[in-house]
């Protein structure tokens, strides 16, 4: 049978087969490194170093493991028939079945399966490697079909946009009806392919935001990484830690294009909806940069500083990079068996040479046959050698029981038993991880329990994770509350202490959970309390925590009092909302009008000014606070007065004027 890889030799073949192997585990292990590194920061332009930094970890992995193993290879000694030696007869036929009990799988075909591996491989390079040739192909053609030079005015927004980037390379602007989305294409000659469809749906900012980003990708020379990427995919084809972090490449790849569009466009939302818009429009080619690439929810979450739903799934992400870490540091002690397997096969003599006396060869041979004693002796002295018998007078130790010293002591005790002693059990490998990243022993779920809690997993990692401690329950129970979980969590994310919730109770305020956490978070302080109380008004939990929301300090409402007002909480809240400042109050009394803190409310809420009370005063009217709010309401204006007086009409009141305006008479 003709191989593919007939023309190579074992020696080349077996070091590769097992690099091959071996990059399993060492894939495995730095995908886990980077997601880790990646879960930990926030930045994607960090991230995307640290991504395609792993990737040539994962390029460069196998290549020192196969010339490692080449050199072990190198170095081994190679197994020399010995000299002839005079025998007298061998015994072939117990030889050979003392051969075939040592090995039921022989070493020709451990390598045999290598060598299949091998040829495996080969056939799938070669097969993503027509795909990456047919890629390149539809870019030249991409290049070269239905492409016209971009026009003038096009072309000058696009020059300015390069030259506001700081590019100085040299790049084509071509208008594409092809393509549904902006992309680059080429690497030493790049071309902006700008689609027809685009230039047309798109209003002037958000094409600006597009281009912006593809010519984002040719400063960072984005289109050499990408095809780093597609021949690290077409030679480890087979291992799913390439493809997934190809995947999270080119997700922090178009991050950083993103935030360089906004950089110099300043506009996130049109850039957003641009997005959007081209999402119908995809795909481009894989070899291609192009705008509209995916995740699109993700990246317009992002752009908008919307929550993102991975956004609380660190924790988790850190716990499985761990896990996964571990598991390929396992494996790879594993495939280090099998690569020593391997190596040691290679020193395995040819099937008829002549055994040498060395420490696990086995020679049968038949020599005179010696005398009836002798022969006894020797069938004694074998079998003693082989299985030799217990003393019949011992008691042989029980098998099922272990002995004193054998037996786990407390200090001994898996962590996993330990928790299942706490009433933690069947827990899975993610709860298991999570629980001991945060640090959480038995001894801690214990202590918690021992509090009156009975906490899930999901509740003793947000405890810890948080810094809440047995100490701190029992102080809170000595103020006075008792708390379930998620209070307890709330109240320390909030940094209620019980030191507070004394002072606040001493206050004669309200100290229930959401009373003290809302008091907390709008950051009233005892010292608030006191100064509004020393204003004269009589505040509760409630009122404390609108007051504070609003902004209202004491200096406000000693400013008020001072002019004569009188507000209560609710007075004051509204005022503040409404924006009622003393000097408005102090340019309304200026009028001769004396609203109180209601009447303030409603000429605010009405927009009436102190420039239209006046306006209205300089007409000839005298008027009061209601006057105002219904001339205001009503929409009669210093100019429909004037109207109505051009008209001959003399000695208008208010009421008359409203009347003209509902009947329309002067429209």
């Amino acid at each position: 049978m003709t191989h593919l890889t007939s023309w190579l030799t074992p020696d080349f073949l077996r070091p590769l087969g097992l690099a091959l192997l071996h990059f399993i585990w060492q894939g495995a292990a730095l995908a886990a490194l980077a997601a880790l590194a990646m879960a930990i920061t926030r930045r994607a332009s960090v991230r995307y170093v640290i991504a395609v930094a792993m990737l040539a970890l994962m390029v460069g992995a196998p290549i020192i493991t196969f010339s490692v193993l080449c050199y072990r290879s190198a170095a081994l000694p190679r197994e020399v028939p010995s000299p002839a030696v005079d025998i007298p007869s061998v015994s072939t036929t117990a030889s050979s079945s003392v051969l075939a009990s040592r090995s039921p799988q022989t070493p020709a075909d451990r390598q045999d399966a290598i060598l299949w591996l091998v040829e495996a491989w080969f056939l799938g390079v070669l097969l993503f490697s027509l795909r990456t040739a047919g890629g390149i192909v539809l870019l030249d053609r991409l290049r070269r079909r239905n492409t016209v030079p971009a026009d003038e005015p096009l072309l000058s927004r696009c020059l300015a946009l390069q030259h506001r980037m700081g590019i100085t390379r040299l790049i084509r602007y071509c208008e594409s009806l092809e393509l549904e989305a902006p992309a680059v294409i080429g690497w030493f000659r790049p071309v902006v392919l700008l689609p027809v469809s685009a230039l047309t749906g798109l209003t002037e900012d958000q094409l600006q935001a597009v281009i912006a980003h593809e010519l984002a990708h040719i400063r960072r020379f984005d289109a050499f990484v990408n095809l780093f990427q597609v021949a690290a995919e077409s030679l480890f084809f087979y291992h799913p830690a390439v493809w997934w972090l190809n995947r999270r490449i080119r997700a922090e790849r178009e991050n950083c294009c993103d935030d360089s569009a906004i950089a110099v466009c300043g506009n996130p939302l049109e850039y957003a909806r641009a997005l959007t818009l081209l999402e119908e429009r995809r795909v481009a080619p894989i070899l291609a940069m192009a705008a509209n690439r995916n995740p699109l929810a993700a990246r317009i979450h992002r752009l908008i500083g919307a929550p993102s739903l991975n956004s609380g799934l660190r924790t988790a992400g850190l716990a499985a990079g761990l896990f996964c870490l571990s598991a390929a540091v396992l494996a790879g002690n594993a495939f280090f068996g099998i690569a020593r397997s391997a190596s040691a096969a290679q020193t395995t003599p040819s099937p008829n040479p002549t055994p040498s006396p060395t420490r696990s060869s086995v020679i049968v041979v038949e020599a005179p046959r010696p005398s009836p004693e002798e022969s006894s002796s020797a069938k004694s002295l074998s079998h003693a050698h082989a299985t030799p018998k217990p003393d019949a007078d011992a008691d042989p130790a029980p098998q099922s029981q272990p002995s004193p010293q054998e037996a786990p002591s407390p200090e001994k005790q898996s962590y996993i038993d330990s928790l299942k002693a706490e009433g933690l059990d069947n827990l899975t490998a993610d709860q298991l991880i999570s629980l001991k990243v945060q640090g959480i022993t038995a001894q801690y779920v214990h202590e918690i329990r021992a509090e009156g809690f009975k906490p899930s997993v999901d509740d003793l990692i947000g405890m810890k994770v948080q810094g809440i401690t047995p100490d701190y329950i029992r102080e809170m129970k000595a103020a006075g509350l008792t708390l379930n979980v998620d209070e307890l969590v709330g109240m320390k994310v909030q940094g209620v202490t019980p030191e507070y919730m004394q002072k606040m109770h001493d206050l004669g305020l309200k100290t229930d959970p959401d009373n003290l956490i809302g008091m907390k978070v709008q950051g009233i302080t005892p010292e608030y309390v006191q100064e509004m109380r020393a204003t004269g008004l009589k505040i509760d939990s409630d009122d404390l925590i609108g007051m504070k929301v609003q902004g209202i300090t004491p200096a406000y409402v000693k400013e008020l009092q001072d002019l004569g007002l009188k507000p209560d909480s609710d007075s004051a809240i509204g005022m503040k909302v409404q924006g009622i400042t003393p000097d408005y109050v102090r340019a309304i009394f200026a009028t001769g009008l004396k609203p109180d803190a209601d009447d303030l409310i409603g000429l605010k809420v009405q927009g009436v000014t102190p420039e239209y009370v006046k306006a209205l005063q300089s007409q000839g009217f005298k008027v009061d606070v209601d006057d105002c709010i219904g001339a205001k309401v009503q929409g009669v204006t210093p100019e429909f007065i004037e109207k109505a007086k051009s008209h001959g009409f003399k000695d208008l009141t208010l009421e008359k004027l409203i009347e003209l305006k509902h009947a329309g008479v002067l429209d």
